[in-house]
């Protein structure tokens, strides 16, 4: 979506750099340079407390790579709806499901006036595909879906991806409604690709690192039980290995044959009969 000069001023001024944003943090534990001081002086106190962040940051990231490159290889979907797209960083969506398959086509969805701002600029499509960004709210699916309509057709098997932003919604009921309406408007065939952050089974730090940072102001995150996590797939045909840590699902070959260590979140992959 390309905005013109007035639309790209307006989104620069949403933008609040007094307060932490969990979308420019996440970019500053993945390397990026997309954040600012606010923002890396709320993620190395972070660091403090729970040193693995960095670590569940970069398995995230690898379970979103291997669930798009099986969804647009072995599954076969061409279609894909990731909400909650975050700022760009390495192996986005589009780029994972177009090496695959470049015909595939992307809808981006966000409210983050940062992200917005990068997604025009970097997430560019390939010429036989189509890669758009929705500017909407998680909590108004019946937009996100309106808005996804002009791109994506709803008659053929979409992958709906959510990864690490329904930790932004406090409710868990509230969650699973949001999970069912928006798949109550895909059709047979399509896929539910999900993580978030778990509660830790150990002394790890990283409850105490989240309440901490939820106190700063800054939209909270909910640490949620694998059990939570799961529900979401009631009624779908779960993908093996089910779900599980970031690290083990389908993760690529070790020398010994070993599961990477686990990491405090958990993912699944399910298809809708």
């Amino acid at each position: 979506m390309a905005g013109d000069e007035s639309s790209e001023q307006d989104l620069w001024s949403r933008i609040d750099t007094s307060v932490p944003h969990s979308a420019r943090i996440w970019n500053y534990w993945l390397g990026g340079k997309d954040c600012y001081p606010v923002d890396r002086a709320a993620g190395d106190e972070y660091v403090k407390v729970f040193p693995g962040i960095g670590e569940l940051a970069r398995a995230s990231r690898g379970f979103l790579s291997r669930a798009v490159a099986y969804l647009a290889g072995e599954a076969g979907i061409r279609q894909f709806l990731d909400i909650g797209t975050g700022l760009p960083t390495a192996d986005n969506t589009h780029e994972v499901a177009q090496r695959v398959a470049p015909d595939s086509r992307i809808v981006y969805v966000d409210n983050d006036p940062l992200v917005l701002v990068h997604a025009r600029a970097l997430l560019v499509s390939t010429p036989d595909g189509v890669t758009d960004y929705l500017d909407a709210d998680l909590r108004d699916p019946d937009t996100i879906l309106a808005g996804a309509a002009r791109t994506l057709n709803f008659d053929q098997p979409v992958a709906l991806m959510l990864m690490g932003i329904l930790g932004h919604i406090v409710d868990d009921d509230e969650v699973l409604s949001i999970v069912k309406r928006l798949l109550d408007a895909l059709p047979s065939g399509s896929y539910l690709a999900t993580y978030d952050g778990t509660r830790p089974a150990g002394d790890t730090g990283f409850d105490e690192a989240q309440d901490d940072y939820n106190e700063t102001g800054a939209v909270p995150y909910i640490l949620r039980t694998p059990e939570q996590i799961a529900r979401r797939f009631d009624g779908l045909e779960l993908i093996e290995p089910g779900v599980v840590s970031h690290t083990h699902w389908r993760p690529e070959p070790t020398p010994d044959g070993s599961l990477p260590a686990p990491v405090d979140g958990y993912c699944g992959v399910g298809r809708k009969a």
